[in-house]
């Protein structure tokens, strides 16, 4: 089958999934042409032919804050030489490889292009469960700006699909028609890491030269593998018990499968690692971005982790290193069979796209 897969650029972590299920779309011998942007481009070409790069909406941070100003501005600006290539990028995939199916982890101009040409069109991705899932009041009610301009966002940008697949290591109530809940969807490498009960902290940010945190990690007595504090350089920098850390996905993920706990942002994709690999987690969401926001909350409900706005309270740090037992024994009953679930949907939906039933 012939399927169009779109790949919004903002992060990593649809990238990362989405090579998971183009490589499943692939060993299924299906002919799949890729529309991704931004850093999206470059991560799957390397790994699969037909990559074409196509303008995407991108946020701008600032000490771990959404700038919504900033955004628009230089969305306006860059789309206005976005748009043109996109067009052009569409005419020449209609005349060189006319889709059956259309598949868009969060990306808007594929899904366009599959509504113009009544084609079925799946969404993936785990930003849906803010606008087709009942949230609780006690998140909703905390955060009511960032909510409803997120959920309009979302609501807005991939409307009226066939079906949506939402990855989630929770389980709100759905509260739309063709929704499905799935676990979050996992890199082989991570399903391949034996988790191990080791003594150190990872800690994951980019919040360089944060001296105020630094100390804050030396006074939980525990040895931290720091990752993006100290950006560019080449080899491990030891300080006492902080070990700041090179970036090496390998080395990361053998420190993620090895480490006592995690302490990182409100991003889904590690998130949905550290819980599948029993870490719990402190997560630290970035200020304004809801989606952040309502997964560590979620964390903390579930009881996999905490949830804090700032690292400013050093207790906020020493709280949750004093509550990893307690987390532990929740993740403990936690369990998803790798990918299995989402793919034998995805085959599922392909046979019923191709006889015209999706």
């Amino acid at each position: 089958m012939k399927i169009l897969y779109g790949v919004v650029g903002e992060g990593m972590g649809h990238a990362m999934r989405s090579r998971v299920l183009l490589e499943h779309l692939v060993s299924k011998h299906h002919d799949v042409e890729i529309m991704a942007s931004g850093r999206a481009v470059d991560f799957l070409a390397k790994r699969f032919s037909g990559v074409n790069r196509i303008h995407g909406l991108h946020m701008i941070y600032d000490e771990n804050c959404v700038r919504l100003g900033k955004t628009a501005l230089s969305n306006v600006v860059t789309s206005a030489t976005g748009i043109p290539k996109n067009i052009v990028a569409y005419f020449e995939l209609i005349a060189n490889f006319r889709p059956q199916a259309v598949i868009s982890d969060f990306e808007s101009w594929t899904h366009l292009y599959g509504k113009m040409h009544m084609l079925p069109v799946l969404s993936i991705d785990n930003m849906q469960v803010i606008n087709r899932c009942k949230l609780p009041d006690e998140i909703r009610h905390a955060h009511p700006a960032e909510f409803q301009i997120t959920k309009a966002f979302i609501k807005g940008k991939l409307p009226f699909c066939d079906e949506y697949f939402i990855t989630t290591f929770f389980r709100p109530p759905v509260r739309k028609k063709r929704t499905r809940l799935f676990p979050p969807i996992l890199r082989p490498e991570i399903l391949a890491a034996k988790p191990t009960d080791g003594d150190h902290l990872l800690v994951y940010t980019t919040g360089e030269g944060n001296e105020a945190f630094a100390s804050t990690l030396e006074k939980t007595g525990l040895e931290c593998r720091i990752y993006g504090m100290k950006r560019g350089i080449t080899e491990e920098v030891v300080k006492g018990n902080l070990r700041y850390q090179p970036f090496s996905e390998d080395k990361f993920i053998s420190d993620l499968a090895s480490c006592r706990a995690v302490i990182a942002g409100g991003g889904f994709t590690l998130m949905g690692e550290a819980v599948y690999l029993h870490k719990p987690m402190l997560a630290v969401p970035v200020a304004g971005q809801f989606e952040q926001i309502l997964n560590a909350r979620y964390l903390e409900i579930e009881g996999f982790g905490r949830f804090v706005e700032t690292l400013e309270d050093p207790e906020s740090v020493l709280d949750f290193v004093a509550a990893i037992p307690e987390c532990r024994d929740k993740l403990a009953s936690y369990t998803q069979e790798g990918n299995t679930a989402i793919a034998h949907a995805l085959d599922e939906w392909l046979d019923r796209a191709a006889v015209g039933l999706s």
